[in-house]
């Protein structure tokens, strides 16, 4: 039995995929604790674990941001993303460590898991000097030999010219990033660090072992140095028990079950939730399609949106994912990774309206992969979503392309996965002869 820290960012999307790797964790007969926010203390208190709340650390609402970090403002944009990675992300950073250094002082652990925005998780395990595991639960933007840069959502370099457009991109993001370099800089000093040369977007890898949500299909090509390892998709098991899973479905669903049209599910995800982003222009095209309309929310209680619904709409806050997608035709998506990836296990093609932060590199993979079609746009209009609708609804390739990849996906357990490669390196660390 191992003593388990893991850290997990306050952000729902983040909660969710790693409350059932704590869970694994607990299964295996591990003694776990999670470093979070008092909001998602039951998901993770529900699973068996013991709860670190965010002392130092600001906790915050991720509905209400500006509560906390007034500095954000309420803008859009390169710069709007800008400021959230600095103040949410980098600026936490030290005061994350402290609280965590406090609490293996209390207890200390043998193998700190944090998940990638988790930079405190980074210093901590440098200010104690021990083994630790980063889980991936965005795409993959490790920076490779090879890979292009992050955060484009470009394909790799294909001969010289592909390599130079590579070196000028990857300039121009240490150039639009430097900012964020300096706050990574300024908040290790504060952690009682040395500088270590690498820049923040690296700083959150362990240069161990990453345990990367999704599949190789879905990366682009990399080095195998046996420091990435695909895990699938971190989600509860299709075959988990259905306890209370009826209380939590809508009034509405009995004509899910029992209708011959297509259904299409929409979602905003569960941050940045901006419904006229993708909801309305999805509304205004499939409004009138002879079809079932089914969006979420992504509030908890929350069924309706600031604007009207048309007819064939029908509305949550949420829907399990893996009660709701094998009924659902066509996933219309803001690229979140989690539901990207539950929506291919389930061999649902996809269309994908990526606006910023990861969103534009999920997009741009399932693209690739031909499962679904890239909006290019997080701010679709209704013609763009009619189109790409249709395309993926009327050309089977987008289903099989989809149906292989939930072939890839559903190979792995990945929650018991990440279990059983941190226990192997836990042990190469112990022992690197």
């Amino acid at each position: 039995m191992a003593d388990v820290m893991i850290a997990v960012t306050p952000f729902h999307g983040h909660v969710a995929p790693m409350a059932v790797v704590a869970g694994a964790f607990v299964a295996a007969g591990h003694r776990v604790r999670v470093y979070t926010g008092a909001a998602h203390a039951a998901a993770f208190e529900a699973e068996g674990a013991e709860v670190v709340r965010w002392r130092e650390a600001p906790d915050f609402d991720e509905h209400d941001l500006a509560a906390t970090f007034p500095e954000l403002g309420s803008g859009t944009g390169l710069g709007q993303l800008m400021r959230n990675i600095e103040q949410l992300f980098i600026r936490t950073g030290a005061a994350q460590c402290r609280d965590l250094v406090e609490a293996y002082g209390t207890r200390p652990w043998d193998v700190l898991v944090a998940e990638s925005t988790s930079l405190g998780a980074a210093f901590a395990a440098d200010r104690t000097a021990t083994p630790w595991v980063t889980v991936c639960l965005t795409p993959l933007t490790l920076l490779d030999p090879g890979t292009p840069p992050p955060g484009f959502g470009i394909p790799p370099a294909q001969g010289p010219l592909g390599r130079m457009r590579d070196r000028v991109l990857i300039g121009a993001l240490r150039a639009i990033t430097r900012r964020l370099q300096r706050a990574h800089e300024e908040e290790r000093a504060l952690a009682g660090l040395p500088p270590d040369g690498r820049t923040f977007d690296e700083a959150c890898y362990s240069p161990g072992l990453v345990c990367a949500s999704g599949v190789a299909e879905l990366d682009v090509p990399r080095p195998d140095t046996g420091r990435v390892r695909y895990v699938g998709a971190l989600a509860a098991s299709p075959d988990a028990s259905t306890a209370g899973r009826a209380q939590s479905l809508p009034e509405w669903w009995p004509e899910l079950l029992d209708h011959d049209r297509p259904v299409v599910h929409v979602t905003q995800g569960t941050q940045h939730l901006e419904p006229r982003d993708l909801v309305a222009p999805s509304f205004a095209a499939l409004g009138r399609q002879e079809l079932l309309l089914v969006a979420t929310t992504g509030r908890a209680g929350v069924a309706r949106f600031p604007f009207p619904a048309p007819p064939n709409a029908r509305i949550a806050g949420f829907v399990p994912h893996t009660v709701l997608l094998p009924h659902v035709d066509v996933m219309i998506t803001n690229g979140g990774w989690g539901g990207v990836l539950a929506a291919l296990s389930a061999g649902v093609p996809l269309v994908v309206a990526g606006g910023d932060a990861d969103k534009p590199e999920a997009a741009a993979r399932v693209a690739r992969s031909g499962a679904g079609i890239d909006l290019r746009t997080g701010r679709p209009s209704p013609r763009a979503v009619l189109r790409a609708y249709r395309r993926v609804a009327g050309d089977p390739a987008y289903r099989a392309n989809a149906e292989r990849l939930a072939r890839r996906l559903r190979a792995h357990d990945g929650p018991r996965e990440v279990v059983e490669l941190t226990t192997a390196h836990m042990t190469n660390a112990a022992d690197p002869g």
